[in-house]
């Protein structure tokens, strides 16, 4: 039966967080595998669990607009509407990053996609840990793990705790858009369907 986080819970797992362990975490689109971005060993390690490669960098969830924008040069006011819109939801959104944190999430180009998640638990550790680097729980060319036990089958003892708050509560991935000034482009058909990001903006995305 689920239960949700106790201050004890949150605490032991901020711990697991600042020593470079890996959680599984419970989202709203698709459980996911998290790590501390300021630790490249904790994302290197991240990566590796996945089977993937520097060139696939994981997104950072955040506990509020305001966390996020402690990650990011800027929010354009496009963001900001798409943010008041769907956050906390599926919806990630990549910006130029702030050049004087050591964030470390692989190639990214000088962008962080920042996401504010629609799960109650994730939220509340969040708050406690700061962002954390977050990417679906599976492995490279497989599904993404629909419940803590099926994320337990793909990584096992290389993740150090995993939460479980029952099936996901969406079953597929955010959508991914990148904005850049008053424009944005789509880089990812996920939950959010274009359609409702063009009402938003009042226009359609870059090619």
């Amino acid at each position: 039966m689920y239960t949700p986080l106790s201050q004890e819970d949150i605490s032991c797992l901020k711990n697991e967080i600042s020593n470079g362990k890996l959680l599984v975490v419970p989202t709203d689109t698709v459980y996911g595998i998290a790590a501390n971005p300021f630790v490249p060993a904790a994302v290197d390690k991240l990566l590796t669990a996945k089977g993937r490669g520097r060139d696939f960098p994981s997104p950072v969830l955040v506990s509020s607009i305001v966390q996020a924008s402690s990650l990011v040069r800027e929010i354009p006011l496009l963001a900001r509407r798409f943010m008041d819109k769907f956050w906390p939801g599926a919806l990630t959104i990549v910006l130029a990053a702030r050049q004087d944190l050591p964030l470390d999430l692989g190639v990214t180009g000088g962008t962080v996609a920042v996401r504010q998640p629609n799960q109650a638990d994730l939220l509340q550790l969040l708050a406690a840990t700061g962002p954390l680097a977050v990417t679906s729980a599976n492995l490279h060319g497989l599904p993404p793990a629909q419940s803590a036990a099926e994320a337990k089958s793909y990584f096992g003892d290389k993740v150090a705790a995993y939460l479980d708050a029952g099936p996901s509560q969406i079953g597929e991935p955010s959508t991914i858009v990148k904005v850049e000034g008053e424009n944005y482009s789509l880089l990812r058909i996920g939950a959010i369907a274009p359609a409702q990001l063009s009402a938003v903006a009042g226009k359609e995305p870059k090619d």
